[in-house]
C-alpha cells in the first residue's frame, strides 16, 4: 500500500475519498457523526447526512429547533467523523458552523421527496410526542391536507448548516495496526 499522499487542498482529497466511498461503501457513504456541545459543556453526537461538499465546507440539513440546532445557535462549532469501513478509511473534521443561505436551503428542500417535505413541517424534532406516533401521524395527515395540490414550502425552522473545516484528519487502516494519518490545519494566511 502506498503512503497517503499529501495534497495542497485537503478538500480535493476528501472529495476523492467520498467518490471512492460512493462506489465501494455498502452503507450510506454520506452518513457522518456530528458532535456538538450544549450549554452545560456536555457533548452530544448523532448521525447526519452530508448533502454538499465543496471548498466552503460540508453541508447537512436539519430542524433549527432540534437539539443540534439549538446547540449550534449557542456554540457554532462542531466536529464531524465520516467512517467508511469497507475502505478502511475515516475522516475527522472540526471547525465553525454557519447557516447556509435561504436560497441554498430552499433549493435543497425543493429537491426532497414530498413526504420528507411534509415531515419537516409535521415533526417537532427532538420534542416529546405526548400522543406518541398516533399524534405524529395525525400531524403528518393534517400537514399533507394543508399543502394538497400545491408545492410544499420550506418551513422557517428547517435549514442547512455548513461545517467550515479548520482541521481535517485523514486516517487509513493498515493490517499491521500502523495506521496512517494525514492532518491539515487552517492557518490565518491559508
Amino acid at each position: 500500500m502506498a503512503p497517503l499522499p499529501g495534497v495542497d487542498d485537503p478538500i480535493d482529497l476528501l472529495r476523492g475519498w467520498r467518490a471512492d466511498a460512493d462506489r465501494e461503501e455498502t452503507h450510506d457513504p454520506s452518513a457522518a457523526c456530528l458532535a456538538t456541545v450544549g450549554r452545560d459543556g456536555a457533548p452530544a453526537a448523532r448521525i447526519v447526512l452530508i448533502k454538499a461538499l465543496d471548498a466552503r465546507g460540508l453541508v447537512f440539513y436539519t430542524n433549527s429547533e432540534s437539539r443540534k440546532g439549538r446547540e449550534l445557535a449557542e456554540h457554532p462549532s462542531a466536529a464531524l467523523a465520516l467512517h467508511w469501513p469497507a475502505l478502511g478509511r475515516q475522516v475527522r473534521i472540526e471547525g465553525p458552523v454557519v447557516p447556509v443561505s435561504d436560497e441554498e436551503a430552499d433549493t435543497y428542500f425543493a429537491s426532497r421527496p414530498r413526504g420528507s417535505q411534509i415531515g419537516a413541517w409535521a415533526s417537532a424534532q427532538s420534542s416529546v410526542l405526548v400522543g406518541g406516533l398516533d399524534e405524529l401521524s395525525r400531524q403528518f395527515r393534517d400537514t399533507s391536507e394543508r399543502f394538497s395540490g400545491r408545492p410544499v414550502t420550506r418551513p422557517p425552522h428547517w435549514t442547512g448548516y455548513r461545517v467550515v473545516p479548520h482541521r481535517i484528519e485523514f486516517w487509513r487502516h493498515r493490517d499491521d495496526r500502523l495506521h496512517e494519518r494525514l492532518r491539515y490545519e487552517r492557518t490565518e494566511d491559508a
